[in-house]
């Protein structure tokens, strides 16, 4: 099965989106087709032995659009050259929609050159404008409508995009919006051009004041203006705003660096265009410089800001052997890293490739507004021509029938349908980037809104998923006072586990590092697998270990001690000299400094929180206990395979899942839950069978995401709100149903005003989003 994803061009409304996604699902061997209007693009999921990419662009071609295949390029880690840096690889859709604003500024500038005369000369009588005699008189009604002529013909042909592209798509029978426009504008040119010839025979016989009144009745030219000079300043005004919607992509793609040095195997530097360098090429990176590629550090230490991929402000302090991304910027001081991942392998090209995906994809609540823009535009000019016939038949002129039925047609937008949600899904996605959460799937960020469980895993979730030593606790002789000093044992703890290979034994070295403590050279090193290490320190026997190795050396542990440690969730080492206990060390698995933060934000945003973990009850009831979690909350001695079944089993009861993990054995629950959200940063974002990526590994992420979630999909039924209330009040004011009761009949020049407006607005409130805080999490978290 193959993944494609094509440029679409001509695309203009929610109609059009509509007829390519028909043309393409009719072929045989797709699976699934997923247009995006705002970013000119479709994604199609086909068999490759039934379809090739010509087949899919010859579909969209006949459904009166053009598709080409988007180039794949860069190298792959697997060596070689990195390819083309980010941002020359990137066509990205804002930088399209930016030229594409430029080229209808143009339009839109040549339009109110033409417009502005044409709508004085052509309504300033009505106004009570002073008006030159030659356009005023009645002896010179043909001039009048000569001039209007000569003004409206520029607008038309700088704007003939409209005509081409909806009389194509009426030939095709897929009207679109552009049809609208087409057959108001039309409608209007070709009554007036009409009106003209009537003009002209009344004045050959010698009717003059006939042809006055004719002119005064029956010249639309500057309506026709008007429509299309007010539709292009919608369709600018909504390009341009739609351009911001990517802005975060945008911020990402700048980071980029274009050069970067590298170090020679002489010791000399070259400055090279970033795509130059190669895996396994060592880069030197000074203060101030963006990192080009992916790597380790090899020499020096630096604070690097890590902004840009994980909204993290503090800068991460790098040393050697420490991971460095793309785009991030080196604050302080200079190294160098060898290249580890370069070209589209990087974290930064990936981020980048997921939040286009995102974009790509379709949320289920556009299902709604693609259904209706598909019958949108031909139910509208069904109801035009409804609205013509029933003024003639209710004895209204052909003048008052005809300006209904184009109003109609000018003042129907599906633009605004189609745009409601893949705008607000762009900036959301966007906003996500910019927090450091990555959302696969407009339907992840869909789904997020609706959760009401938060099923947690333990262990590099809610804790830091490391060992590190809480308690140094030398053992006390019968008098009160103390074997050794907590420095001596840790001495004696450092000598012993300097050669083990246990999890626990680098807590402990890695604190004995922190403290200064250079281990000592034991001898006689045994390894007792289950119970600890022996060894001889000069004459004297030294162990460490469990309770079990203790009971075999003959030595006897504080009870009271055994039972707290156990109480709070710790694993005490037992240390011994000489036949003697010379301390206890405990070693625990800390909770993350914002877990409990997040636990108290979920609450209060409505969701039930569930910690699942492998550990014992005990243990699992202190790590609640800290986090502020219910001991009924909390599923014990839960096996990898088993994770899975309990998610299930809250589905079963009718809850909606999010499963947050770290691990490979969470990739079941996380591919079960309704949405999985996976714990990890750096280069391994693509979290497999995760719908979500924490790039921060910090739970409180967690409530953020959910929280913008709720405020996109929010966004989103406002959109889709107005811009069906629109149309529902609009049409039917336009098509003179309430003319009877209180006189109202809309001009078609400010129905196509109103239509522009309704998609601006669509887009104004979308980029509302680009504020976006997520004030609950952040009010707990300050707090």
């Amino acid at each position: 099965m193959a993944h494609e994803t094509f440029d679409v061009g001509g695309m203009t409304c929610a109609a059009c989106q509509a007829h390519v996604e028909k043309a393409v699902c009719k072929l045989e061997g797709v699976q699934e087709v997923a247009v995006n209007l705002l970013s000119g693009s479709m994604t199609v999921d086909f068999d490759e032995d039934a379809l090739t990419d010509q087949d899919i662009c010859d579909a969209v071609d006949r459904a009166g659009y053009s598709a080409a295949p988007v180039a794949q390029a860069g190298a792959s880690a697997s060596g070689g050259a990195a390819g083309p840096t980010i941002a020359a690889r990137l066509e990205s859709p804002t930088r399209k929609l930016e030229v594409a604003a430029r080229s209808m500024r143009t339009r839109l500038i040549t339009s109110f050159v033409f417009w502005t005369p044409l709508f004085y000369i052509g309504m300033g009588h009505m106004l009570g404008w002073p008006v030159p005699a030659i356009f005023s008189d009645p002896s010179y009604s043909m001039t009048l409508a000569l001039t209007e002529l000569m003004l409206v013909l520029p607008i038309i042909y700088v704007n003939r995009a409209y005509f081409i592209n909806g009389f194509k798509s009426m030939a095709h029978g897929a009207p679109t919006m552009d049809a609208l426009i087409a057959i108001g504008a039309a409608a209007s040119v070709g009554w007036s051009v009409y009106a003209m010839f009537l003009m002209a025979a009344s004045l050959a016989g010698g009717d003059t004041h006939g042809a006055h009144m004719i002119a005064m009745d029956n010249l639309y030219f500057e309506s026709a203006g008007t429509i299309l000079t007010l539709v292009t300043v919608g369709k600018y005004l909504e390009t341009r705003s739609k351009s911001k919607t990517g802005g975060a992509i945008e911020k990402l793609i700048d980071l980029a660096p274009k050069t970067a040095t590298r170090l020679a195997a002489d010791g000399t530097e070259e400055t090279l265009p970033v795509e130059a360098i190669q895996l396994g090429d060592t880069v030197v990176v000074r203060p101030g410089e963006s990192i080009p590629v992916d790597g380790i550090v090899l020499e020096g230490t630096s604070a690097v800001d890590e902004s840009a991929l994980t909204g993290e402000s503090i800068p991460v302090e790098k040393a050697p052997g420490a991971t460095v991304n793309a785009a991030t910027i080196n604050r302080t001081g200079s190294f160098t890293f060898r290249a580890t991942r370069v070209g589209q392998d990087t974290a930064l090209a990936k981020i980048i490739k997921l939040v286009e995906d995102a974009n790509a994809t379709k949320a289920p609540i556009a299902r709604l507004a693609d259904k209706v823009a598909g019958v949108f535009v031909p139910a509208v000019l069904g109801i035009a021509a409804l609205t013509f016939v029933a003024w003639l038949v209710a004895g209204g002129s052909v003048n008052e029938a005809l300006t209904a039925a184009v109003a109609v047609v000018v003042i129907s937008c599906p633009c605004a349908l189609g745009l409601a949600t893949p705008v607000a899904i762009m900036v959301g996605t966007g906003k996500g980037a910019e927090m450091g959460v990555l959302f696969k799937s407009a339907e992840a960020l869909e789904t997020l809104h609706d959760v009401d469980t938060v099923v947690l895993d333990k262990t590099g979730t809610v804790t830091k998923g490391a060992p590190t030593v809480t308690d140094v606790i030398p053992a006390m002789r019968a008098d009160g006072t103390p074997v050794m000093s907590a420095k001596a044992l840790m001495k004696l703890a450092a000598a012993l586990e300097k050669r083990s290979e246990h999890p626990l034994a680098e807590a402990i070295m890695a604190h004995a590092d922190e403290i200064g403590i250079v281990a000592r050279t034991v001898e006689d090193f045994r390894a007792i697998p289950g119970r600890g290490v022996t060894a001889r320190e000069g004459q004297s026997p030294i162990a460490a270990g469990n309770v079990a190795l203790m009971a075999e050396l003959g030595i006897k542990v504080p009870a009271a001690e055994l039972e707290r440690f156990a109480r709070e969730g710790k694993t005490p080492l037992f240390f011994a000299r000489n036949g003697e206990l010379a301390g206890t060390i405990a070693v625990a698995d800390e909770v993350k400094p914002t877990s409990a933060a997040a636990i108290r934000a979920l609450s209060e945003l409505g969701v039930k929180t569930i910690m699942l973990t492998g550990d014992n009850r005990l243990t699992a009831k202190a790590i609640a206990a800290d986090v502020g979690l219910e001991s009924e909350n909390v599923v014990a001695d839960v096996m990898p395979q088993d994770k899975e079944r309990h998610v299930r089993e809250l589905q079963e009861g009718g809850r909606r899942v999010a499963m947050v993990g770290d691990g490979i054995n969470d990739s079941p629950a996380l591919a079960r839950a309704d949405v999985g959200l996976a714990i990890g940063a750096g280069a391994d974002i693509a979290k497999e069978g995760a719908d979500v990526v924490l790039m921060r590994s910090d739970l409180l992420d967690v409530a953020r995401a959910i929280e913008l979630s709720r405020g996109v999909i929010r966004n989103i039924k406002e959109d889709l709100f107005w811009a069906l209330f629109y149309n529902a009040c609009g049409i039917p004011l336009a098509a003179g149903v309430f003319y009877p009761l209180l006189g109202w009949q809309l001009s078609p020049m400010f129905g196509a005003a109103a239509m522009s407006l309704s998609s601006i607005c669509v887009v104004t409130n979308a980029l509302r989003l680009r504020g976006f805080r997520p004030k609950v999490t952040d009010r707990i978290a300050a707090a």
